[in-house]
């Protein structure tokens, strides 16, 4: 469970800096280090549902980017 919390943060910072980057400078370092990091945390969050939870439910909650880690998170 612990994991869970860290991928999804890990996620939702992420999601917070791409975004931010987009609306401010665009720079396209930041995308391509930041970019990879949150998929990977997605993906993580993913993984980790899938092991944890038998809820048809809660694992389709994994799949919404950006937040599904912290509604997982909520649900569990």
């Amino acid at each position: 469970m612990r994991a869970l919390r860290f991928a999804a943060a890990a996620e939702i910072v992420t999601l917070v800096v791409l975004l931010a980057n987009l609306v401010t400078v665009h720079h396209p370092a930041v995308s391509s280090a930041i970019g990879p990091v949150h998929g990977c945390a997605y993906l993580f969050v993913v993984i980790l549902t899938v092991r944890l939870s038998r809820a048809a439910r809660t694992r389709a909650t994994a799949l919404i980017p950006g937040v599904g880690g912290l509604l997982v998170l909520r649900r569990l």
